[in-house]
Order: structure tokens, then C-alpha cells, then sequence
């Protein structure tokens, strides 16, 4: 029995309010996206040198706002795994969906941005992004508490065969993920260096034949990857599975907004060579610029992500050919360990740590 069924059973005012209390609780991970571009104003105004020399208290309270902002897919992690009964209601299935959804904040926030200068609207993209969340709350509080979705709980048809798909397609991309890793983290030896390396790349992958076919396995790995996080987050799951799913909402976003950012604004629009100084936010820096700020966030967990979804893979692959569960799980803390690792290693380069 769910929390909400249990609310329903108990009699009078306090089972309503149990349930409505239970309500707004599952509420909390978009509750902590509407707060995620506050938060790095919060930070931007810490560093800001308008506000006279840094002290040590404002050196902490910019490091808790970036470190706070960093952590919002953790909520929406936290409430995805939590929602994971076998037969949900369909408030229970909105909110849990919801939940996934809010941990891709960082890189939505900056495609809401991006999208309304491409558009001209003159609106803050702060208004439109509560707007839009508070909008996505209404939908999901009107869910029945009774209504079972249709089929949620049956097991879903089989998708094997998209499994591998995906897997292959993203074997495939990886080539080129490997490449641009690496030549972020060379990003410590200067932007020369940095440069001389993607120079020699773009021979290869802005070449007419390879950039399209790129571009596409890209948007189909996202159309894939939403059909099975479509299909998985309407069933149980454990601890693994949910952040194999929540990973890959938050890589589909990335890939949409990184798209749209480097191909369509930077290069179709505004004809900008999306080097080191683009990627970087020269000359102000992503630090110090209000705008920019929301790109560490987004370019740090994208890094990580990237990498602790592939691990992710390979512990269900691994386990599919009978290595032990123990041994895969330990490849896979490895392997999230490793996405830390390298996120902090090319931020750091991006912000100007240099060797």
C-alpha cells in the first residue's frame, strides 16, 4: 500500500491532510529546480567584485550556492528511487517522472535561456523557468490518487532489441567523447595547446561526411534513450536502474542544449568559433559572469554523468554476462569516482587552472 493509500484509509481532516502533505513532499525535487538559477545569483553576487574585497565569509557562502546548485539532480534521484512501488497511481508516475525531469535543472535552465534569445523574447528566463515548473506541479497534483495507468505495472513489451541499439550507437559516439574529454583536460596545459589539439579534430568529426552522421546518432541516442526512461520509470526499480535512468534524462538534455547552444546559437546565428575562449566565457570568465555561471553546473555534471552512464552500461552488461554483482558494482563505483574526477579536473582547466 502507498503512503497516499494509507492517507485515504485513515478517517476525517487528518487523512486528507496526511495525503496532501504527502503530496507537496513529492513536490520537493521541483521545488529545489525553481530555486537552482537563485541560487547562482546568490553565488554570482558572493564573487561579484561590485560588492569590495572577498572575505571568508563570502568565500563560503559562494562556495555552499555552487556547491548547493551542483547538487540538484540529487533530490529528484532521491524522490525517483523512493517512488518506485510496483503499481503507482497516476499522481504517483507524474511525480516520479517529475522527479527525473528536475535532475536535468542545470542544462534545461540554460536551454531556457539560450532559447529565448534565439526567440527575442524580452522576458527574465528566471520567470519563465518558475512559471514553467510550478506549471509541471499543477499537472502532476491534479493526478488521480485512485486511476492506475494502464499497464504500469505489467512488465513492458520487449525493448531488447533498442537496448542494443543504444548501446552500439553509443560504442559508436563514444570515439568522439574520448577525443573532446580529453582535449578539455589539455586545457590545463593553455588554451594553445587546447586549440593546436581541435584543430586537428575538426578534420575529422566537422568533416561534411562525419558531422552529420554524429549529429544524428546524437539526437537518436536522446530519442532512444527518452523511449526507455519512458518505459523503465513507470516500473519498479532498484538503486541502479534509477540512476541509469536519471543519468540519461540529464545526458538528453545536455545533448539538446549543448546542440542548440554550440551548433545553432554559436554557429548558425552568431557565427562564434566555439573554441576555448567560447567554452571558457572569455574574457570575464564563467566565474564572474551572471550569465556564464550557470554553465559550470551544467558542464560539470554533464561530464560526470556522461561517464557514470556508461558505467552504468557496462555494470548491466557485465552482470548480463555472468561477471558477479559485487565485481560490477565495484566497476561501477569506480567508474562514477572516475566522472568525479575528471568533471573537477576540466572545470578547474575551464576556470583557469592552468600547469
Amino acid at each position: 500500500m502507498s503512503a497516499f493509500e494509507q492517507g485515504r484509509v485513515q478517517s476525517g481532516d487528518d487523512g486528507l491532510a496526511n495525503t496532501v502533505a504527502e503530496k507537496l513532499r513529492w513536490m520537493i525535487p521541483a521545488a529545489g529546480a525553481m530555486a537552482y538559477p537563485f541560487l547562482l545569483d546568490a553565488f554570482h553576487l558572493a564573487v561579484s567584485p561590485a560588492a569590495g574585497p572577498m572575505s571568508f565569509g563570502r568565500l563560503v557562502l559562494a562556495a555552499l550556492c555552487l556547491l548547493a546548485a551542483t547538487a540538484a539532480p540529487l533530490p529528484g534521484l532521491a524522490c525517483a528511487y523512493r517512488m518506485t512501488m510496483a503499481e503507482p497511481s497516476s499522481f504517483e508516475l507524474r511525480a516520479r517522472r517529475l522527479a527525473y525531469v528536475s535532475i536535468a535543472a542545470p542544462p534545461l535552465f540554460v536551454l531556457t535561456g539560450v532559447g529565448l534569445g534565439l526567440l527575442h523574447i524580452p522576458v527574465s528566463d528566471e520567470l519563465v523557468w518558475v512559471a514553467g515548473w510550478a506549471a509541471a506541479c499543477l499537472y502532476v497534483l491534479l493526478g488521480s490518487e485512485q486511476e492506475r495507468p494502464a499497464g504500469s505495472a505489467a512488465i513492458a513489451p520487449s525493448i531488447a532489441k533498442w537496448r542494443v541499439t543504444h548501446g552500439v550507437a553509443a560504442a559508436i559516439i563514444l570515439l568522439y567523447v574520448a577525443f573532446h574529454l580529453t582535449n578539455h583536460l589539455l586545457g590545463w596545459l593553455g588554451p594553445e595547446v587546447h586549440a593546436a589539439v581541435m584543430k586537428t579534430g575538426r578534420t575529422v568529426y566537422r568533416s561534411s561526411l562525419v558531422e552529420p552522421i554524429l549529429v544524428g546518432l546524437m539526437l537518436f541516442q536522446v530519442a532512444v534513450g527518452m523511449r526507455l526512461a519512458w518505459r523503465w520509470s513507470a516500473l519498479p526499480a532498484d538503486a541502479y536502474r534509477v540512476f541509469q535512468i536519471g543519468s540519461g534524462i540529464y545526458l538528453a538534455a545536455f545533448i539538446l542544449t549543448h546542440l542548440n547552444s554550440a551548433l545553432v546559437s554559436a554557429r548558425a546565428v552568431h557565427h562564434i568559433d566555439t573554441n576555448w575562449a567560447w567554452a571558457s566565457g572569455a574574457p570575464t570568465g564563467l566565474i564572474h559572469d551572471a550569465w556564464s555561471i550557470r554553465l559550470v553546473p551544467q558542464y560539470a555534471l554533464g561530464v560526470f554523468f556522461v561517464l557514470a552512464h556508461l558505467a552504468s552500461g557496462l555494470r548491466g552488461v557485465l552482470i548480463a554476462h555472468g561477471v558477479a554483482t559485487t565485481v560490477a558494482n565495484r566497476i561501477w563505483v569506480t567508474g562514477l569516482a572516475a566522472g568525479g574526477l575528471v568533471a573537477i579536473a576540466i572545470m578547474s582547466g575551464l576556470c583557469g587552472a592552468r600547469i
